[in-house]
């Protein structure tokens, strides 16, 4: 292992997915492989430290208990070892395996004080943790004193999602039991458990626990199968050097680890810090330059999705709070702009298309409104309307290959829409009926979980193709209304707050949003030209991010080469 040549790459490695764990694994794999320290021949050979095993073992087991687990020589070993190494199992070097018990009476008998009673809860791989142990009385302990636990016992646990976790009991460790789902392994010969220890939590011992799991209701590891766990077994003095340098690596380990955070800590001051900015910047040209900076860095700070996900929203909270472009005198004012609606929609009321109570009776919420340019504007979303709301249709599900197609919530979801997500129903609708989807339809969902609903997506496709479910809420805008831009503003971070807070409904899963609750939803209006150049900005800026997301899974990949890399050089070289 090849301490400086990991440091030194550490800065590429470290980005790699659960570098250092996976570091620390391959130490304990060439710790039991006999490939972490030298041999030397002088030491005493592994089959004599057997003999004294074994000697051991005849004096500490009671008569009649002996299991026949020798490893015999026609077997297949498990990997190949150096020569004076030998292979064993674990139930031949330990003079004690087996789980704990259950006292009497469970956890009616735990007490404040008394005798540590260990559950796999205490049990972690660099020892045990006694905060909340609980206790049982003296008599209590006497009465299990088969499953009492002696210093330099492996606990090791047996059941549930922490099998394969285990530690040494201390020397100073006073008395103490374990439960039904704790393992004692005691070893025959003092001094050896230090080594069992470190390959116990190998990947090649914890592969072997994982295969050997049974329990239909719980996983578990039997005694009997325990005992067949095949050990590689090097001389004494060989396991106390391997133990040594497997702490010691360790520790660099450790210190990889403190890296990362401190180095991690700083990416996150930074990138809040440039969100800051951007987000409470002040004129137009400092903004630009926050915006400029966190662009250009961005791919050195950003190494986790989430990260990239942040950037988004601040993105589109930028967009709708006139941050992300220039404004110009000479645009059309908003002004104008509600009188060319209001006029078309006054038309289409006349003709009969839509009525006039909805888009009269809309007010504006003022609790959820944003800090905009002058020359902009709030209004209600129903305001800026054509058609709808209307609520889509449910019939049943049909397995006829002709059947008319309908979405499913999937399909906008991710505030996009999503052909690919519908289902086929028993449904005869007319082609020229609203229940079909047409492009410029913007899509609400008015049933989700609290995260989403009331997310927004807009059908951009051919007319006929797909009908919609009753927990979507359709609508159409203005034809002086930017489409792009209004559903910019329905998935902005105010606007999920604004719909997160009014959603309501006998069902928490699944909360909901009304009619008046959608079309009161406030949108900040600028000017037509200025919508257009916004939803141009996004679209460069949201094509950064891909380019952003597309570059951090390639470089996770190459840092998982790298790491990979450099785990084979080092195995390799000490082969």
């Amino acid at each position: 292992m090849n301490a400086e040549l990991l440091l030194a790459h550490f800065d590429r490695i470290s980005d790699a997915p659960d570098a250092v764990v996976h570091l620390r694994k391959f130490i304990l794999d060439l710790a039991v492989r006999g490939k972490l320290v030298d041999q030397n021949p002088d030491d005493e050979s592994a089959e004599k430290l057997m003999r004294r095993i074994t000697k051991n073992r005849s004096t500490a087991i009671v008569h009649g208990s002996e299991l026949s687990i020798r490893f015999t020589p026609s077997e297949p070993a498990p990997f190949s070892l150096p020569s004076n190494w030998i292979w064993a199992r674990l139930g031949s070097i330990c003079s004690k395996t087996g789980s704990g018990s259950t006292p009497r009476g469970g956890k009616s008998v735990y007490q404040q004080h008394g005798v540590a009673f260990l559950r796999s809860q205490n049990i972690y791989d660099d020892g045990l943790r006694l905060d909340d142990v609980a206790y049982i009385a003296d008599e209590t302990h006497e009465h299990m004193s088969g499953t009492a636990v002696e210093p330099g016992d492996l606990l090791l646990n047996i059941t549930g999602g922490s099998i394969g976790r285990c530690c040494l009991v201390p020397q100073k460790m006073d008395q103490a039991n374990v439960s039904q789902h704790v393992a004692i392994i005691r070893v025959a010969l003092s001094g050896t458990q230090f080594y069992l220890h470190k390959l116990v939590l190998s990947p090649y011992f914890q592969s072997f626990v994982m295969s050997e799991q049974t329990g239909a209701g719980r996983l578990g590891l039997p005694k009997n199968k325990m005992d067949l766990i095949p050990v590689a077994l090097p001389p004494l003095p060989e396991q106390h050097r391997i133990v040594a340098k497997v702490d010691e690596l360790m520790a660099l380990c450790d210190r990889l680890e403190a890296a990362q955070r401190e180095q991690e800590a700083r990416r996150e001051q930074l990138t809040a810090s440039a969100h800051h900015h951007l987000n409470n910047g002040g004129d137009a040209g400092e903004l630009r330059a926050h915006v400029q900076f966190f662009i250009g860095y961005l791919p050195r700070l950003t190494k986790r999705p989430d990260q990239i996900k942040q950037l988004r929203q601040t993105i589109l909270n930028l967009a709708v709070r006139g941050k992300l472009v220039h404004q110009f005198e000479g645009d059309e004012s908003v002004a104008t702009l509600f009188r060319n609606i209001q006029e078309e929609q006054k038309q289409l009321i006349n003709q009969r298309v839509i009525k006039k109570r909805i888009y009269s009776d809309t007010s504006l919420s003022e609790e959820a409104l944003i800090d905009i340019p002058e020359a902009w504007q709030f209004t209600a979303l129903g305001k800026l309307l054509v058609f709808g709301p209307q609520n889509g249709i449910s019939p049943t599900a049909s397995s006829r290959p002709d059947a008319p197609r309908s979405i499913t919530l999937t399909a906008t979801t991710s505030g996009t829409f999503k052909s690919d997500f519908y289902k086929q129903i028993e449904a005869n609708v007319p082609l020229d009926s609203e229940f079909w989807l047409r492009d410029g339809d913007l899509l609400f969902q008015r049933g989700n979980t609290r995260e989403y609903v009331g997310i927004a997506a807009y059908y951009d496709g051919e007319p006929g193709v797909f009908l919609y479910p009753d927990l979507i809420i359709k609508v159409r805008l203005s034809k002086f209304m930017d489409l792009r831009y209004v559903h910019l503003c329905c998935v902005a971070p105010y606007a999920r707050d604004y719909f997160g807070r009014h959603a309501s409904g006998a069902q928490a899963t699944m909360p909901k949003i009304n009619h008046d609750i959608l079309i009161n939803l406030p949108i900040p209006v600028p000017p037509l030209a200025a919508q257009h150049r916004i939803v141009t900005k996004v679209d460069e800026l949201m094509a950064l991010c891909d380019k952003l997301e597309a570059n951090l899974c390639t470089t996770k990949t190459e840092t998982s080469r790298l790491l990979e890399s450099l785990l084979h050089h080092a195995l390799e070289a000490s082969a």
